[in-house]
């Protein structure tokens, strides 16, 4: 064997050279057929040959977001039952029981159902209809940092 030999394992393949005279087989028009937008010169990206483009007849993005925006995680009083009386409940309480997946910005406690049992609940904010049911079952409601 001698380096004149050696071969690459996958043949090599020259570019298509086009408009290079009739004899090469892709001289005239070059693959480009006859006449026409397309055959004389390049048509940009989404154009649509005079119609308004898509990218114009779809309206642009509206509205605003709030980059501050706090976000809480919701827990109802009907969701505070499943504590035995006289339980503490804070946010990793809740985390551990399942009823909070995640905590972003916090916990809000909302006054939706009934609470029977007096417990102190430690949360970032509290409805005013969550205080007062708290409140009234002789619970204490402590707003964390």
């Amino acid at each position: 064997m001698r380096l004149d030999d050696l071969r690459p394992a996958v043949p090599k393949h020259s570019r298509k050279r086009v408009g290079r005279g009739i004899g090469s087989g892709h001289g005239v028009t070059a693959g480009r057929g006859t006449k026409g937008q397309k055959s004389r010169g390049s048509v940009r990206p989404g154009f649509e040959g005079g119609q308004t483009p898509l990218h114009r007849r779809l309206p642009h993005a509206r509205g605003f977001n709030n980059r501050w925006k706090k976000i809480y995680a919701v827990v109802n009083l009907d969701d505070l039952e499943r504590f035995d009386a006289g339980a503490v409940v804070d946010p990793d309480t809740l985390c551990s029981s399942g009823l909070v997946k995640k905590i972003e910005d916090g916990v809000k406690v909302l006054g939706d159902g009934n609470l029977t049992k007096a417990l102190t609940v430690r949360a970032h904010k509290f409805s005013k209809t969550a205080l007062e049911k708290i409140a009234a079952v002789g619970g204490t409601a402590e707003v964390i940092g």
